[in-house]
């Protein structure tokens, strides 16, 4: 009952019919459900009244309850509201013309007053509120939403149509069908305002509130919107990429694939799970079936749009040589510049790649293919062609551009982490590739000048930084232990025990290999020569699914004690190169000079008096580093005096590099879609 009074519900920005014409914040509608037939008969709108009208009475309910009656669409109710010693009713009447009187506030009022029948007077002043709404609906002839479409434009003239790389966005059509201004008087006492049918003081431009509202037009052609609704729609695509197209690219046939097997059974240096792939089965069969199965003009992309795309995704090919051949960049793409704090914290819970990054090209590629230029089936031929384009990298030692430097970013998607892997791949390649040229250009002067070994062998150790060059792109390079090296072994027991031996052959078998610099002025404890910090690998770089499948693996062993040593030397295999990498570079060092480098925490200095009376500094291992059985002390004895260039490849580049392009090779459009 209060809210009738009230006058600040008069006008809601969004509420129910009945709470814009009669002020009311809570009541109750009944109405037919949906299957039901509206209530038209007289009699069973009276039934209902006084079935609610009882129901007020025995709860005692002061909440007004309306019953919708005749179709939906007419949105008409009666109802009623029942207080301590006070009954309103609600009733509506539906007119098919408007009295002249009921236009303007003066004949408004004179129908209250004689509703109420109030027998005072003079009557009390009346309050009132007043919204005037003007509808505009005729703007839309005067511009277009979209630009013209350009007939000649690469992609056919569509309308919204840009280059690629920019997305079309906006509306074909306005999406606001009416725009309705709304000019307020609120809280005016009669006899303030004069409106009758001869004059008006309702002038919009002096009412004290104005609100505009707009009506959109039902399901607007909206560009963007189409574009994301079509990728999207490639989810719940289940064929191939081989399938789209009509045959596989990479199908193997005849005595090619044999051999091309054969080559890979002995160049591959650990059996990989592909295949259909391998190096030389690419090069020669992939790239003269696509063309041989598939002529140019039933291709999904014609060259034109393909090279234009291609070009978009790849600016470092751009340049031509003289004779017409391709030159790529051996440098990679400019480091892409780190998203503002703000962005990085709003979108951080998604998974997507960096601004102009490749990723982030190939998605607004793809979505434009697939909406102006073929479907699914130019999506697969592009990827196809991508797929071709990472391998041609990889084999020729060229970088691929919008990629950071660096590691898999574990919060980017995982197709931008595959090709961030395949980066690092190609990194690791052309740096061990590079290294090995200059390792022979090395061995051809220490031919030519044998006057001088000793500076050759020392030119030769600052070249072995690199330890990646030391090893051929198809082979693991891994050295059987001879006697010298058992002799070198020998004598880092020696080392340990504070043994020496004068003889020229056992300081030639003693030599330090793979040194990187001196450690500050930090000395080996029993041969008291400089501690020199090693040169040694890089840890591997891991993908999300790499690191699921390694937890897997791990938590396979179980919680056994066998399972749990097995597991602690999985996880050792970095700690096991360093030690022989540090051993190579210290000859004579013991297990205590490698945890002051490694793990200075683990090496407890104390400062003792000796029998003299002078100040000594003595040190230990820490409590954990004598643990029975420890990882450390195991790695140690089990380590052998070998420089980085010459171990096993923690990161095993080609085995990667194929496993990544195979991932790259099965994609199907619905797994680019949800990537």
């Amino acid at each position: 009952m209060q809210d009738l009074l009230c006058m600040n519900n008069d006008f809601p920005p969004r509420a129910h019919c009945l709470v814009r014409w009669y002020g009311l914040r809570e009541l109750v509608v009944i109405a037919p459900a949906a299957n039901n037939e509206a209530v038209l008969s007289e009699s069973k709108c009276n039934l209902l009244l006084s079935s609610v009208s009882i129901a007020l009475g025995n709860t005692g309910c002061q909440v007004p309850v309306f019953v919708q009656i005749h179709h939906r669409n007419r949105k008409m109710y009666v109802g009623e509201c029942q207080g301590p010693g006070v009954r309103t009713d609600f009733e509506m009447v539906h007119l098919r013309k408007v009295p002249s009187q009921y236009s303007h506030l003066s004949g408004l009022l004179d129908i209250f007053k004689s509703k109420i029948g109030c027998l005072l007077t003079p009557l009390p002043a009346i309050n009132i509120s007043i919204r005037l709404t003007y509808i505009l609906q005729d703007w839309q002839q005067y511009f277009w939403p979209q630009q013209p479409p350009d007939i000649d434009a690469l992609v056919g003239g569509e309308v919204g149509g840009v280059e690629f790389g920019k997305l079309p966005f906006g509306a074909c059509e306005d999406p606001i069908s009416e725009l309705h201004l709304a000019a307020t008087w609120p809280h005016l006492t009669e006899g303030i305002i004069v409106d009758n049918d001869v004059y008006s003081d309702l002038d919009p431009a002096q009412a004290p509130q104005w609100s505009v509202r707009v009506r959109k037009a039902d399901n607007p052609q909206c560009l963007l919107s189409d574009f994301v609704t079509e990728f999207f729609k490639l989810c719940r695509r289940k064929e191939s990429t081989d399938e789209i197209l009509g045959r596989s690219a990479f199908e193997e046939e005849g005595k090619d694939a044999d051999i091309s097997h054969a080559l890979s059974k002995l160049t591959e240096p650990a059996p990989v799970p592909i295949h259909k792939l391998s190096v030389t089965n690419m090069v020669h069969t992939a790239k003269k079936k696509i063309r041989k199965h598939r002529g140019i003009d039933e291709s999904p992309l014609s060259n034109d749009v393909l090279n234009t795309v291609l070009m978009y995704l790849f600016p470092d090919a751009v340049d031509k040589s003289a004779d017409g051949s391709e030159v790529r960049t051996n440098t990679p793409a400019g480091s892409i510049p780190p998203p503002e704090s703000e962005d990085s914290n709003l979108y951080i819970q998604f998974k997507s790649a960096p601004p102009d990054s490749l990723t982030y090209k190939l998605a607004l590629c793809l979505c434009m293919i697939n909406f102006y230029h073929g479907g699914v089936k130019g999506v697969a031929h592009l990827w196809q062609e991508f797929v071709l384009e990472m391998r041609y990298r990889w084999e020729n030692n060229f970088f691929i551009p919008g990629l950071t430097s660096s590691a898999p970013d574990l919060r980017c998607c995982l197709l931008h982490q595959k090709l961030q892997m395949l980066n690092c791949c190609i990194e690791r390649k052309k740096a061990r590739d590079e290294g090995k040229k200059v390792i022979n250009l090395e061995k051809q002067k220490d031919t030519v000048d044998r006057d001088y070994p000793k500076e050759s062998d020392k030119e030769k150790g600052e070249v072995g930084k690199s330890w990646e060059s030391w090893s051929d792109s198809e082979e693991e390079f891994f050295e059987c232990l001879s006697d010298t090296e058992e002799l070198k072994g020998n004598g880092q027991e020696g080392g340990k025990k504070g043994i020496a031996k004068e003889s020229s052959k056992e300081i030639l078998v003693l030599k330090p290999e793979g040194r990187l610099h001196p450690y500050g002025t930090m000395k080996l404890l029993h041969p008291g020569q400089p501690l020199y910090v090693p040169v040694t690998q890089e840890p591997a770089p891991m993908t999300e699914d790499l690191l699921e499948e390694q937890s897997e693996v791990l938590a396979k062993l179980g919680t056994s004690a066998e399972g749990a040593h097995l597991r602690a030397r999985m996880q050792s295999a970095c700690l096991l190169s360093d030690m022989e990498s540090f051993k190579a570079a210290n000859p004579g060092c013991c297990l205590e000079d490698f945890v002051r480098w490694y793990s200075p925490r683990d090496y407890i200095e104390e400062e003792t008096v000796d029998e003299k009376g002078g100040v000594v500094i003595k040190g230990e291992l820490s409590a954990r580093m004598k643990i029975p059985s420890n990882m450390w002390v195991e790695a140690w004895e089990t380590a052998k005096p070998v420089p980085a260039r010459r171990q096993r490849r923690l990161f095993d580049d080609t085995r990667e590099a194929e496993k990544v392009l195979h991932y790259l090779a099965i994609q199907k459009p619905a797994d680019l879609a949800r990537h």
